[in-house]
């Protein structure tokens, strides 16, 4: 999940049109281009697609911050430099803060979506960097999270944007399971076995 998704998939759930997105940019003090802006909106596989940097979606999750919470008086948002990149825990953080969300919501949040986390594994993703219980955020915890906002604020697009249930032939024959699986799940891995909450473990 790249950047792009995120903003796309946080624009659907807070019903946010060009209009309103361009409006939250200038709110942080930058000009986004229509032209622009529909070119970080495209996947990519779709002719025009252009990469989202962090600078950018960092703009844009500040500016919904000033517009959800009113800005702060001598603070101005934090323009990102080249080298310097957005976590997934800075943006848990950033619409933390922007949607004024509390260890509480985000967790109900989070089940609304059918994701399960405890309230240490969260609070470990807010802690300081150099913090012994610090835990880095895997792309599952901002996707779910985005899902959950979905289908809380906008709960009838949430049941028509799920993925579809592919039916089977009915004429094609039924795999058989090889010996010593189980034909229940045929010796496969479940998503959550193979991924963390704080990404993607490698195989032993």
């Amino acid at each position: 999940m790249n950047h792009n998704d995120i903003l796309r998939r946080l624009r659907f759930a807070l019903s946010l049109d060009d209009i309103a997105t361009i409006a939250i940019f200038k709110l942080a003090n930058y000009e986004m281009e229509k032209d622009y802006l529909s070119m970080l909106m495209k996947k990519e596989e779709e002719s025009g697609f252009m990469l989202c940097r962090d600078k950018i979606l960092s703009l844009f999750l500040d500016g919904l911050i000033i517009q959800k919470r009113g800005k702060q008086e001598g603070v101005e948002p934090v323009v990102l430099k080249g080298s310097e990149r957005l976590s997934n825990n800075d943006i848990l953080r950033k619409i933390r803060i922007a949607m004024s969300y509390r260890d509480e919501d985000m967790l109900t949040i989070l089940k609304l979506a059918n994701f399960r986390l405890s309230k240490g594994e969260l609070s470990a993703m807010f802690r300081k960097p150099d913090h012994r219980n610090y835990k880095e955020s895997g792309d599952q915890v901002v996707r779910y999270l985005l899902k959950g906002m979905t289908i809380k604020y906008r709960p009838d697009a949430a049941k028509t944007s799920t993925t579809p249930v592919v039916k089977k032939n009915k004429y094609q024959k039924p795999n058989k399971p090889r010996r010593g699986e189980s034909p229940t799940n045929k010796g496969k891995t479940t998503p959550e076995e193979n991924n963390s909450v704080w990404g993607k473990v490698d195989p032993k």
